[in-house]
């Protein structure tokens, strides 16, 4: 009989184009039947496919089209600032001069926001500024009693089409809203060309060569700007393009394990195809068709729910990106590269199976015998290659803030080298664990032994657990860096029950200012005293803070921005600059913050809870005028000039201190303060809810803001860094112990034999369990070493010229749940979950 060959023949008439039909067709068949053994496969691809789309069109609709937001359609624009006594007159020159031009007329307005709103006199028919204005609902202002309000203001000031807006004195009829399309965050209010009577300042769009503006004379005052050029640089989308490449790596290793199971298990019905007569490339057929099969369902589904999720998302894009979008403006490219890559990659993790199984002569694929696994030294060279490569190209990358596109692109071959390195020298780990396992008890020989045997999918399996692994400890090591550089802090300014109201004369939240009234009027005590009161009423708070910053007041030098006030920075350098608000450590702020004076030293300049700032080498206390002199006066050659500054001041770490970055996390003392001949000057004020802020709370205290002429300032949208590891490790660990879960059940249905050996022969549940535990937790201490391992080893050679930033900021809680809670976890969930009585007799389906 032919079922008793023992080999098959390679070369033999295969039957043609029917015979391939008649063997896909087959495959067709068992996919149908088969599909739930492949959920797991089908859902990545249908995920990588659609996570493709989806980021290939968030990525690349995020950037707003360049310099249209600000020049619209002109190549030129000036700005001639509203005090220019012969306004009119230089306008008309320019127009002369150039041509056709548009004109536009700003008036900054108080509303008690910090962000800008202006009053802009502005045609919508413009010749150059059409792409800067868009009409939302109702129509344009026409008359000097109308207005268009963006849909900011016209909710800061509880308005809608056909209303009345009291603003400055004059009462205006809201006939609709509007918007900048490709600046959706700018807020104004568009009256009808010519309607603002004082602006404080004009913009003129207007089209001209380079040469001849360059031979104009400008009015005094006046600045011309040009559009940026494109910057230069890898594309979003070839970013997103090699993260899906990656994220296909993933996949195919998981793949590789699915598609071999898939194999063994039909292997006697392959068998049976061999026997008789099916040449060796009719059973590769078999399941690379089933490959093909998965591969393009998968990919067609993830098509679908790609454009569902970016049609969907959108509008909420358009919110965070600021512009307006359409949604057919896609990287078609893209999308049809990671659909063709998703088929492949099914295709290719199949075909390693297919070959395997080819090569199993019918006499065993019908007795059900596995091939025996390779040697696993035959992928340790190239791992080992390729960790030598990847680290390297990280190196050139130049580290962290090199953006130009020859450092992405190295860094991105770096990640992808260094990451394929470690994966390849999966077998060989598993290997060396069975080795280490000879003079263990016996269930744990047992389960080290079949990984090694079985070393085909549990490699492909420990590959995709390291992969996990390796992103979730990348961005664990990357934020915690990033959050760790103590001067330029980030993180929430403030928490959800917190309000910082600042006073007209500070120009905007914080010490330095912000955007505000052009001409503040300061308020007087009992202005204060009332606007406080107000405010404070209306977020039902009673506990409220005044902040003092260490300034001249009235003292204004060129270069610097506001009264003069004390700054930290690190000598020699001029980027490494504290940021952030420096206010004072007044008695009543550390009393509010439960300080005392004991805990205090004596001797202290400055107080902080930044972890490490007091360690940070050169540090001064500044007065603005040693570094920037006013005109006539000749600047110092002492980098650290007795009487403005303070060298190496003894900086204290408080922990008692808030923890946001407009909060006052670092303050100077009082005792700095007089060092420097500085004054104690109110800033703000904060204040403290008993819970967090409502809309409405927030919109009230905003309104009695605007009217004083004040800003308010609330917990913004930043993350921290806690929330940032505690996503990336528990995704990295809920996909780490998925694959677990599917290879170790896998693994441990293909042993079924050797289970009911040692049932036949006294073993208990116990060795049962404990079999299935120690190959889960084998499984997972491999993967989170190797993974964290790789991690490290990138994240070494990217920050190569910080190391002390990479390694003494350790991730500790994150670095214990990957390294012990995965195999911990994995070994508990393979003891609870084996331990059942194997069946007495099983038998393989032949197909």
């Amino acid at each position: 009989m032919s079922a008793g060959l023992r080999d098959r023949p390679a070369h033999q008439a295969d039957g043609g184009a029917p015979a391939r039909r008649a063997v896909i067709r087959w495959a067709w068949r068992l996919f149908r039947r088969e599909w739930r053994q492949q959920l797991l496969i089908l859902s990545l691809i249908t995920v990588a496919a659609a996570g493709t789309i989806f980021g290939g069109a968030v990525a690349s609709n995020t950037p707003a089209p360049p310099n249209t937001a600000t020049f619209g359609t002109a190549n030129h624009l000036a700005v001639i600032p509203g005090t220019d006594p012969h306004l009119a007159a230089d306008i008309s020159a320019i127009r002369q001069r150039f041509g056709p031009a548009d004109v536009i007329e700003n008036q900054d307005l108080v509303t008690g926001s910090a962000s800008q709103v202006q009053l802009r006199a502005q045609d919508p028919r413009g010749l150059y500024g059409q792409p800067t204005l868009a009409l939302v609902s109702g129509h344009y202002p026409a008359g000097p009693d109308q207005v268009a309000l963006t849909s900011q203001v016209a909710t800061l000031y509880n308005l809608r089409a056909g209303g009345t807006w009291h603003q400055g004195g004059q009462d205006r009829r809201v006939t609709g809203i509007v918007e900048n399309p490709s600046h959706l965050p700018d807020e104004f209010a568009l009256v009808a060309a010519g309607q603002v009577s004082a602006p404080d300042q004009v913009t003129i769009l207007f089209d001209a060569s380079a040469r001849a503006v360059a031979g104009y004379r400008f009015p005094a005052g006046a600045t011309v700007e040009a559009p940026a050029p494109s910057s230069g640089g890898i594309g979003p989308a070839i970013i997103v393009l090699a993260l899906a490449v990656l994220g296909l790596i993933f996949i195919g290793l998981v793949a590789v394990a699915g598609f071999t199971v898939l194999a063994q298990r039909r292997l006697r019905a392959l068998g049976m195809l061999g026997s008789l007569g099916a040449a060796d490339r009719h059973v590769r057929l078999v399941m690379t068709a089933n490959g093909a099969i998965a591969g393009l369902t998968g990919a067609l589904a993830g098509a679908a729910a790609g454009f569902a999720a970016w049609f969907a998302y959108r509008p909420y894009l358009e919110t965070s990106a600021g512009h307006q979008i359409d949604p057919l403006h896609l990287p078609w490219w893209l999308i049809a590269t990671g659909m063709v890559l998703a088929v492949v990659t099914a295709i290719a993790a199949a075909s390693r199976p297919a070959r395997a199984v080819a090569r199993i002569s019918p006499h065993a694929a019908l007795a059900g015998r596995p091939e025996p696994p390779r040697a696993a030294h035959r992928s340790a060279v190239p791992g080992i290659v390729l960790l030598l490569i990847g680290p390297g190209l990280l190196i050139l990358a130049g580290g962290w803030g090199h953006n130009s596109g020859t450092s992405t692109l190295e860094t991105l071959g770096g990640l992808v080298a260094t990451t394929c390195g470690g994966l390849l020298l999966a077998p060989f780990c598993i290997t060396g664990l069975a080795a280490l396992g000879r003079h263990a008890p016996v269930a744990v020989r047992l389960a080290l032994r079949d990984l090694a045997r079985y070393r085909a999918r549990s490699a492909a399996a420990l590959s995709a657990i390291t992969f996990a692994v390796v992103i979730a400890m990348l961005i664990c090591i990357l934020a915690t860096a990033r959050y760790a550089n103590v001067l330029d802090y980030t993180g929430p300014n403030l928490t959800a029950s917190q309000l910082i109201l600042y006073p007209p004369a500070a120009g905007g939240p914080g010490p330095a200012g912000a955007p505000g009234s052009a001409n503040p009027r300061p308020l007087t005590h009992g202005q204060e005293r009332t606007l406080v009161g107000r405010v404070t009423t209306a977020l039902a708070s009673r506990s409220v803070l005044t902040l003092y910053s260490a300034a001249q007041p009235g003292a204004h030098v060129a270069g610097y921005p506001g009264p003069v006030q004390a700054t930290l920075n690190q000598a020699g350098t001029q980027t490494n600059n504290y940021s952030g608000p420096l206010y004072v450590a007044t008695p009543a702020l550390l009393r509010n913050f439960g300080i005392r004076p004991g805990q205090v030293t004596a001797g202290a300049d400055v107080l902080t809870m930044r972890p490490g700032l007091a360690a940070e080498p050169r540090m001064q206390l500044v007065v603005p005028p040693s570094r920037f002199p006013g005109p006539g006066q000749a600047r110092s050659q002492d980098p650290c000039p007795a009487g403005s500054c303070i060298a190496s001041p003894q900086i204290e770490t408080v922990t008692g201190l808030p923890s946001g970055t407009s909060a006052p996390n670092t303050v100077i003392t009082l005792r700095a303060v007089r060092a420097l001949g500085l004054h104690e000057v109110t800033s703000g004020w904060l204040i403290q809810a008993a819970r967090p802020l409502t809309a409405g709370q927030i919109s009230s205290a905003r309104q009695l803001a605007a009217a004083a002429g004040a800003i308010i300032e609330t917990k913004s949208g930043e993350v921290s860094l806690s929330e940032i590891l505690n996503a990336a490790t528990a995704v990295g660990l809920l996909i780490a112990l998925g694959v677990l879960a599917m290879t170790v059940g896998l693994i441990r249905s293909e042993t079924g034999s050797d289970l009911r050996t040692l049932a036949a022969t006294g073993a208990s549940g116990t060795t049962r369990r404990t079999i299935t535990a120690v190959t889960a937790g084998g499984l997972g201490l491999l993967g989170a070493v190797i993974g964290t391992a790789i991690a490290y080893l990138a994240a070494i050679a990217w920050y190569r010229s910080s190391l002390a930033t990479t390694v003494s900021h350790v991730p500790t809680v994150d670095l214990i749940l990957v390294l012990a809670g995965l195999p911990l976890t994995a070994s508990a969930g393979g003891w609870l979950f084996a331990g059942r009585q194997p069946a007495a007799m099983a038998r393989q389906p032949l197909g």
